[in-house]
């Protein structure tokens, strides 16, 4: 009788093995980066305004640089899309913010990150975020949870909005009277509202419990699609991104701890 040979999985097909050791090691090497050049920015920092409230560094496009040669050197036929550089998108593709924050970082204020996020096939398969200040590497990959520094993370049992605190995006695709009514109404629903300027950031801090809901009523795909991962992983709830159109034009986001997920829909007009 003739052997029967095992058709490799989705998985296997992917070699997600070799991308997440990839992901993890460059996700630090630009963390690396980024924290030397954050060090040393002050007179020689370069800093420059590319449009109202978007900073530009010297720095975003060397660190994307060096995640576009280390990611085409491993993996040449997957495709690469960069925030300073663009790219060209294929069914499988790697997703990079090199300074997620940058307006932060051209401030001198440490709170910013490097976002990278594999995509195959239409659904997020890795996740990596780094936070050079304070050396957390968050990663997820789908379907076995969600870590920092390699210590399993979760989004918070939050389910009383007195309790709750919200982080919430703002963005100049959108007009000012809808950033500020969703703001007016999540206050009323009692939530602490704030925001640090890094939404890859913050939407890592939901799955690691220090926040209970992000929202933004437009983010790039750069933006974001680590930090979905992140909280999916971790057990919330995210709104449809890829779903909508996302990877090609950007979108709505919200992320949530589950008790309090649909009440932030309803405020915000993101829906789940």
């Amino acid at each position: 009788m003739a052997a029967v040979t095992a058709l490799p999985s989705d998985e296997t097909r992917l070699d997600l093995d070799r991308r997440e050791a990839a992901c993890r090691a460059l996700a630090l090497s630009a963390g690396q980066l980024a924290s030397r050049a954050f060090a040393e920015r002050g007179a020689s920092g370069a800093v420059s305004l590319k449009g109202p409230q978007d900073f530009l560094t010297e720095t975003d496009a060397a660190v994307e640089q060096h995640l576009r040669t280390g990611l085409a050197a491993a993996f040449p036929d997957d495709g690469f899309l960069g925030e300073e550089g663009g790219g060209v998108l294929k069914d499988r593709v790697w997703v990079v913010d090199p300074i997620d924050g940058t307006a932060n970082f051209a401030r001198a204020i440490p709170h910013f990150c490097i976002s990278i996020a594999f995509v195959a096939a239409g659904r997020i398969e890795l996740g990596a975020i780094c936070n050079p200040s304070t050396a957390e590497l968050y990663f997820a990959r789908r379907g076995r949870g969600a870590t920092r520094n390699g210590m399993p993370i979760h989004v918070a049992a939050t389910s009383d909005y007195r309790a709750a605190c919200v982080e919430l995006g703002w963005s100049t695709r959108v007009p000012n009277a809808d950033y500020v009514g969703a703001l007016s109404r999540i206050l009323d629903r009692g939530a602490n509202v704030r925001r640090a300027a890094s939404g890859a950031l913050g939407l890592a801090y939901v799955a690691d419990g220090r926040s209970d809901a992000y929202a933004e009523l437009h983010m790039h795909p750069w933006d974001c699609l680590a930090g979905l991962l992140l909280v999916e992983e971790a057990g919330g709830i995210v709104a449809p991104f890829l779903e909508l159109g996302g990877l090609e034009h950007g979108g709505a986001v919200l992320a949530a701890t589950p008790a309090i997920a649909g009440g932030i829909s309803e405020v915000t007009g993101i829906a789940l």
